[in-house]
């Protein structure tokens, strides 16, 4: 998949360093992503000496690539979550979604300003079923507390967005959308203000207890917090076992007319449909329709993806069918079989944060600071995080051909509407 994409065309980057030498610190970070980028930041701003090690440049994978929006809660109902630690701590999942989403309002303003955050969703759904599976949600909302949302009837959707395919939706005022390269860099930049080094062009080979080895030097850490997630690889078997990596695809239009724009974004806000394999999109700061849907799971890129893409816009909104697609690009995410994250540790000193299941740009922030929590000697939270038991992908090296017989069977029912 080709590294260049929309985000890297309209972002400030600066090539960093690789690591060419032996070091000493309390934390080494690996993955110079947003959970990698949001752990250094957090634990160097209590007081740590931390080393990031990148085996790319910050922002390669999905931290780079996502379709940059700002979503509520977790890929996974409550209800589900519920069912690992209770209806207590459920209802402490939502404030700690909640919070997460507060802290990346904050972290934006401070860090990252020009990541052109806007706040605005809109959650569509396709048919009956599950628009009363939305109104659910939406009930549940307002009973713990947040009573933002509200219902929208088909009649009402053209209010929010120029088209008629859908069936009735929820508006969330409290989520919305964010250039994901800028806030990252920016968060890289406070990280490193704060006094983290980040390293890139520095893949991690090896973790032999304490020392973490690169090709060209190596770390000693007293604590090791692994942020690969998808990109793991085989570095450590436990954590690669734990999630599967999903190749999902984002097509970026030319720029629109301002009356086009108009017409298709009557409100500012971001779009999802309710399909697990969903089509998701926005208007991007320089009037462009940035599209992603569907997933990989076999994460080969599929032939014709552009046609394909080009398709699925049309179909939202016919009046796009002259537009031309400017760029095309995929990225891999890591889900959890639960659709919940998968934070933990390892041992007493090596922690892990990954399997965001597609609410990383919230959630991995989150995941950052829990970690810095308990590497300082509070892990009331992270301990919430391991009561959630995760399974192995069943089927060894047929646990891909497997998921993908799955998925094909999901993606049925919704095509036919059962």
């Amino acid at each position: 998949m080709p590294s260049m994409t929309w985000y890297h065309d309209t972002a400030n980057i600066s090539k960093r360093h690789r690591l060419n030498d032996d070091l000493h610190c309390d934390v080494c970070v690996i993955g110079g992503g947003l959970t990698g980028i949001s752990t250094a930041l957090n634990c160097a701003e209590r007081g740590m000496d931390v080393v990031l090690l990148e085996s790319e440049t910050i922002g390669f994978g999905a931290s780079g690539r996502s379709g940059g929006q700002v979503v509520q809660g977790f890929a996974a109902d409550i209800s589900v979550i519920e069912q690992y630690v209770g209806k207590e701590s459920g209802y402490t999942f939502f404030q700690m979604a909640r919070e997460a989403v507060d802290d990346l309002k904050e972290r934006t303003a401070r860090h990252a300003p020009e990541a052109d955050l806007r706040m605005g969703y809109l959650h569509l759904t396709l048919n009956n079923r599950q628009f009363k599976a939305m109104q659910s949600l939406c009930a549940a909302w307002h009973g713990w507390g947040y009573t933002g949302p509200k219902m929208i009837t088909r009649s009402e959707v053209r209010d929010w967005l120029g088209s008629d395919r859908y069936f009735g939706g929820m508006i969330d005022p409290e989520s919305g959308q964010i250039h994901p390269l800028r806030y990252l860099l920016g968060l890289a930049k406070g990280a490193e203000e704060a006094g983290a080094i980040l390293f890139e062009d520095s893949a991690v080979r090896k973790v032999d207890g304490t020392i973490v080895q690169t090709d060209s030097g190596l770390v000693n850490a007293k604590y090791i917090v692994y942020c690969c997630n998808a990109y793991l690889g085989k570095l450590e078997r436990k954590l690669y076992s734990k999630i599967m990596p999903v190749a999902s695809f984002i097509s970026v239009t030319e720029q629109l007319s301002a009356s086009l724009a108009a017409t298709i974004f009557p409100r500012d806000v971001a779009v999802a449909d309710c399909n697990l394999a969903l089509d998701y999109f926005r208007l991007t700061h320089d009037r462009r329709l940035l599209f992603g849907s569907g997933a990989s799971y076999s994460t080969i890129v599929p032939p014709g993806l552009i046609g394909t893409m080009k398709r699925k816009i049309v179909r939202i909104f016919p009046e796009m069918a002259n537009i031309r697609i400017d760029y095309q690009w995929g990225g891999l995410i890591g889900i959890t079989i639960n659709r919940i994250p998968d934070i933990g540790r390892l041992s007493n000193n090596t922690f892990y944060a990954q399997g965001f299941s597609g609410h990383g740009i919230v959630l991995t922030g989150f995941a950052g600071k829990i970690i810095a929590e308990a590497i300082t000697a509070n892990d009331k939270r992270l301990k919430l995080f391991e009561k959630i038991h995760h399974q192995t992908f069943p089927g060894g090296w047929l646990r891909t051909p497997a998921l993908i017989a799955g998925m094909s069977w999901v993606k049925l029912r919704e095509w036919l509407n059962i």
